[in-house]
């Protein structure tokens, strides 16, 4: 059975390689090792189908050095050790070893003289961030380099050498694609080469040949979109980009920008991360909207037990709601730069004793301890209040809750703080 296409196209040396022009661009990092033949090992990091592997092939392909590629989850020990004998054999060995941060430690151990001797050059792949999911053991003896998402250019540039390329790709097709299809690959690939080069591909094998036309395989646009079903989301549920659709999404709420929440909205739920979305809300409704609007804080919590109740695909329509309501909705941070700026002073230990009128009286002996003898009830005076001292000593002229002059009701709470600061 042929290889996939994407298989096939890898580049067989660095300079066939799209994109990533920050590692293997001329005097990049990259490309540096490999002209001085120094390599070291490497972890790189990104989105999937980018080009981890490609890399990792091409470096092989440039320096002549034997290329073997496992998997850190599924292949054994046994696996890696017959990958070590062969570069002891020929001197060393580059490695591919997708899923890295998968590795357990018996692999791990057995992995780490043979980096550190040379015989075995690892390139680690994944598409978690190696700093938080990697063990430091490995971190230590790695370069690490983050791959970024691929441009439409590089996507097309990619994909017009795959049609023309006879040997390994579809040159030997008489392959006629309408623009606005090639457009269609390259936009909806969403910087995933492989994808698009696989939906090129079963574009190609799916349509029949014009007999008329010289057997021409004709891909149009409607060809495009029955190949590709479904555009592919920048968004796995174990990369980077998981964490940053979700911190533009809250973020671009505490702009006040709606369409770009409704896009990340839209990305999130396409991807079925319905609970994901609900806590976001939460989160930005207290956090960033709070005070400035109470009631768009309520309707939000109300949006969310709807949405967790009626489930994907009508949850949508809650959420929504929610998204434009907290968007568009007077904004204040008072209460999470209020508590924040309490925490502070604890974790500095700027705590101090409570004032003995606010300890706990309730047990035999507190008032000879002197334990809640003079507090005074705020219900048993006027308007239900009495000045008094509540903070520790070492605290009593510390304020955290700056109110701010946003809405009506942060307004209303700005008096009454100024009131009770004046007693």
């Amino acid at each position: 059975m042929s290889k996939p296409l994407a298989y096939r196209m890898r580049p067989t040396n660095i300079d066939e390689i799209v994109g990533q022009t920050h590692l293997v661009g001329p005097h990049k990092i990259i490309r540096r090792m490999v002209q001085a033949k120094r390599l070291q090992s490497m972890i790189l990091y990104g989105p999937p189908g980018i080009g981890k592997t490609s890399i990792a092939s091409a470096i092989a392909g440039t320096t002549n050095y034997a290329f073997r590629q496992l998997n850190a989850a599924t292949d054994t020990k046994k696996d890696m050790e017959a990958v070590v004998a062969e570069g002891r054999m020929s001197g060393s060995i580059i490695l591919l070893l997708d899923e890295i941060h998968r590795l357990n430690k018996v692999k791990q151990d057995y992995l780490l003289p043979h980096l550190e001797s040379g015989q075995v050059i690892l390139i680690g792949a994944t598409t978690e961030n190696p700093y938080i999911s990697i063990n430091p053991a490995i971190r230590s003896r790695t370069e690490i380099f983050e791959l970024k998402p691929l441009s439409p250019a590089d996507i097309k540039t990619a994909l017009l050498r795959a049609i023309s390329d006879k040997e390994r790709g579809l040159g030997h097709y008489n392959l006629d694609v309408d623009e606005i299809a090639l457009d269609h690959f390259v936009n909806a690939a969403n910087g995933d080469l492989r994808g698009a080069l696989n939906a090129l591909e079963l574009a190609t094998l799916s349509t029949e040949p014009e007999k008329n036309h010289e057997d021409r395989i004709h891909i149009t646009i409607d060809v495009a979109e029955e190949s590709l079903q479904k555009k592919a989301l920048s968004h796995d549920t174990n990369g980077d980009a998981h964490y940053d659709v979700i911190s533009a999404f809250q973020k671009s709420i505490r702009g006040s920008d709606v369409d770009a929440a409704l896009h990340y909205l839209a990305r999130l739920l396409e991807a079925g991360e319905l609970t994901i979305v609900c806590r976001r809300l939460l989160v930005v409704a207290y956090e960033d909207i709070n005070f400035g609007n109470p009631q768009a804080v309520e309707r939000a919590v109300l949006a969310v037990t709807a949405a967790e109740k009626l489930g994907l695909p009508e949850a949508r329509i809650p959420l929504a709601n929610a998204v434009i309501d907290l968007s568009l909705s007077p904004k204040s941070n008072s209460s999470i730069v209020a508590i924040d700026k309490a925490l502070a002073d604890v974790r500095e230990g700027k705590s101090g004793q409570v004032p003995d009128h606010l300890k706990d009286a309730h047990y035999s002996g507190a008032k000879k301890l002197g334990r809640g003898i003079t507090y005074k009830y705020p219900h048993s005076y006027p308007n239900h209040y009495v000045s008094q001292q509540y903070l520790p000593d070492t605290l009593k002229k510390s304020t955290y809750f700056e109110p701010d002059s946003i809405g009506k009701y942060e307004q209303a709470l700005k008096l009454q703080l100024q009131k009770f600061r004046k007693s």
